[in-house]
């Protein structure tokens, strides 16, 4: 499984820094940035959680 961002829609909420902090994190402007693109098991439960919170939808899973 891989994770999308499109960080021109993100807001800056964190919901997935703080659902999904080992896969998520943030720049200096708040804009989201992925830590890992390609999830392991573990990874994926938090991953899928933050796709669901992200207020713009600016995260998305794949498979790959």
């Amino acid at each position: 499984m891989r994770v999308n961002v499109n960080a021109e829609h993100c807001v800056g909420a964190g919901q997935c820094v703080l659902i999904a902090p080992e896969v998520f994190d943030q720049n200096d402007e708040g804009t989201v940035m992925v830590l890992v693109e390609t999830l392991d098991d573990s990874a994926r439960i938090g991953a899928r959680e933050a796709v669901l919170a992200c207020p713009s939808r600016s995260i998305s899973l794949s498979e790959s």
